[in-house]
């Protein structure tokens, strides 16, 4: 009989944590609107997406969109730098309470963390001076193509251009970069990241984005079960679509509007 008594015991008492949990799961939303704070996970190691300036400040599309969803919640935002190793695990343990830094989803994320819209592209695309007309892959014949051996943009180009396209293949992003700034190559094919660090960096190239290869855009993140504020801030993003923010932000640090992005 102690023996039953002590396990039913045991089990309530993990019911009442587990409901103290749910419940805590629940209350970041309210939690924000009354502190009138909210702390945000952004990356500074990642531009253009997020870096520190000269300023020694972050800056970026990620921060951009921190500071335009901290205004919309009526907080105050305290940028809290992650890198892609620990963003998730800040959340989980409640260093931060959104996630926005270049953020991909997947079926293992899901299990752990909720999604909203897709605020950002991230993309694989390739990049060339303005001067230059290229609106097909068939515009690349007869060009050198600057890529890194192995990387996505280096799977993706393979699938679409033609044989009398020359493709240069470095060990390394920064051969790869290096070719395209000192001339040695006419066209990158890089991510977006690299290729706004490029544009914003070397102005003299006049560089810009032609080509898509890829597209696998970002999501903000929060705590599984935080419905209240996942919803409040699809509401944002879907808003930022409709006033323009999103195309703003993306061309700005991207050189490309957002364009179509998924639900």
């Amino acid at each position: 009989m102690t023996t039953r008594i002590q396990l039913s015991a045991v089990v309530l008492a993990i019911g009442a944590i587990l409901t103290g949990a749910q419940a805590h799961a629940q209350d970041a939303l309210a939690n924000i609107t009354k502190s009138k704070r909210v702390r945000i996970a952004i990356p500074t190691d990642y531009a253009p997406y997020g870096f520190v300036g000269a300023d020694l400040q972050p800056q970026g599309l990620d921060i951009d969109m921190a500071n335009y969803v901290a205004g919309k919640l009526g907080a105050k935002v305290e940028l809290v730098p992650v890198t892609s190793a620990n963003r998730i695990p800040y959340l989980q343990t409640r260093k931060a309470d959104i996630v926005i830094a270049t953020l991909g989803k997947t079926p293992e994320r899901e299990q752990v963390v909720d999604f909203t819209h897709s605020y950002s592209p991230f993309f694989q695309a390739v990049f060339a001076p303005k001067s230059m007309s290229v609106k097909s892959w068939a515009d690349l014949d007869g060009k050198t193509v600057s890529v890194t051996r192995g990387a996505m943009a280096d799977t993706e180009l393979g699938k679409v251009i033609s044989p009398n396209v020359s493709v240069r293949r470095f060990e390394d992003h920064v051969g790869t970069v290096s070719a395209f700034v000192s001339g040695q190559v006419q066209v990158i094919a890089t991510s977006a990241a690299e290729g706004g660090v490029i544009m914003k960096q070397n102005p003299k190239l006049n560089a810009e984005y032609k080509l898509l290869l890829k597209d696998s855009p970002n999501y903000i993140g929060v705590n599984k079960g935080e419905t209240a504020l996942r919803d409040r801030l699809n509401a944002i993003v879907l808003e930022a679509k409709k006033n323009g923010e999103i195309d703003k932000l993306s061309t700005k640090w991207l050189g490309r509007a957002a364009g179509d992005l998924p639900l």
